[in-house]
């Protein structure tokens, strides 16, 4: 029973994770009239947190692993939650950039942090659907934050909103702190590993099936983060929509989202459990949402109208949604006690792919007059993608 609570809080923490990532979007427009900020100063700014975010995740799974994931997650959500209330502070693009940036740095140890969880709490055959539940709260929370925002912005106003969503994660930091422990204290309860060698990071970092993940989570990422960046301004400005239309029409890709991580964490799990299909268990699933994936993104150069480009970003989304469950699963079978800091490594260079998301719509937007440029070019990413799992093994396969 004590693994589901872990799971559960984990979910939560997900949740308040895309909640405080993406109500900047929300709040682009009140910021940069308040800042006096371009659409490619925010995209800086969009961008800023995903640099920060990426070139902290080896150091952050690597202090999950060494010192345990309790200490790492209750150190990693009080920073940035406090990053987060002070983004309401912020006088200038300056000093934004560089919140958003450490705030992008102190959320960096979430999911490597979550990963090193899985690995000591749940076995092999588990940790599918368990990624699966995890990352749906990202996307329902990134959802919900679309008119939990337009909510608080009409009533707080931009500035103090960032410093309620900071006490928030305070919160979640204590009740983590009371409860919980790295390892389960009865011994029924701890799952069987592999007993093989484990190799280390910098070897596992190496290898072919690292390099790769690395690659098609590059893919994913720039394709998923539109949606948390650029998908609502450009739904809102393109097709002439109001805030509360917008932000209803940005809510159906993201809640679409968690099904796509349920379904995925449960086929990973499935498939793993039957030894004639358990080398596909990660492959499949991955291959299957790149090709969605690449579809949405090719039919959006086509929308006419807002229905039709939600429909698309909705199968994009979907598809690189259920690229997330395998990847990480993928990673814990690689990296053993080593599983925070090589989740990190890849979530690192698909956050390099978030930052170039955010960066490059605005300038090739500016450039084509139009998204369309951007939507062949991700969907190009995917389709590499789905070549890269087609060359994806683990090095071992643990115990059921």
């Amino acid at each position: 029973m004590t693994r589901y609570l872990v799971v559960f809080a984990l979910f939560i923490l997900s949740m308040i994770t895309y909640i405080d990532r993406v109500c900047i979007s929300s709040a682009k427009e009140p910021i940069a009239a308040s800042l006096g900020l371009s659409d490619s100063a925010m995209g800086v700014v969009f961008g800023a947190f995903a640099l920060g975010y990426a070139i902290a995740q080896i150091p952050s799974g690597w202090f999950a692993d060494r010192f345990g994931p309790r200490l790492a997650l209750a150190i990693v959500v009080s920073a940035w939650s406090l990053l987060t209330a002070l983004t309401g502070v912020a006088r200038g693009f300056t000093s934004l950039v560089a919140i958003r940036f450490l705030f992008g740095i102190g959320e960096a140890g979430a999911f490597p942090g979550a990963a090193r969880t899985f690995y000591n709490w749940l076995s092999p055959a588990e940790r599918g659907l368990a990624n699966g539940i995890l990352f749906s709260g990202s996307r329902i929370g990134a959802a919900i934050s679309f008119p939990l925002l337009a909510w608080m912005l009409a009533r707080t106003g931009w500035r103090m909103s960032f410093v309620w969503l900071g006490v928030i994660g305070l919160a979640w930091t204590g009740f983590w702190l009371l409860w919980f422990r790295d390892h389960p204290s009865k011994p029924a309860e701890r799952p069987q590993q592999s007993h093989s060698p484990q190799d280390g990071f910098w070897s596992v970092f190496r290898s072919r099936g690292m390099a790769l993940a690395m690659a098609q989570y590059f893919s994913s990422n720039f394709t998923f983060f539109i949606c948390l960046s650029w998908m609502h301004p450009y739904l809102k400005q393109h097709y002439q929509l109001n805030a509360a239309e917008a932000a209803a029409y940005s809510m159906a890709p993201l809640v679409l989202g968690a099904t796509a991580q349920w379904t995925a964490g449960a086929m990973v799990d499935i498939l793993y459990r039957r030894p004639a299909l358990r080398s596909w268990s990660r492959r499949l699933p991955a291959m299957l949402g790149f090709a969605l994936a690449a579809a949405g993104m090719l039919a959006l150069t086509h929308a006419a109208t807002p229905l039709a480009a939600v429909v698309c970003f909705t199968l994009a989304a979907f598809g690189a949604d259920l690229t997330i469950s395998p990847s990480w699963a993928f990673c814990m079978d690689i990296g053993g006690k080593n599983s925070g800091a090589v989740s990190g490594a890849m979530n690192m260079l698909g956050n390099f792919g978030s930052f170039v998301s955010a960066t490059t719509f605005p300038v090739l937007y500016q450039y084509t007059g139009g998204a369309s440029a951007y939507f062949l070019l991700a969907a190009v990413l995917n389709l590499i993608s789905i070549a890269c799992w087609s060359r994806m093994r683990s090095l071992r396969w643990p115990s059921a």
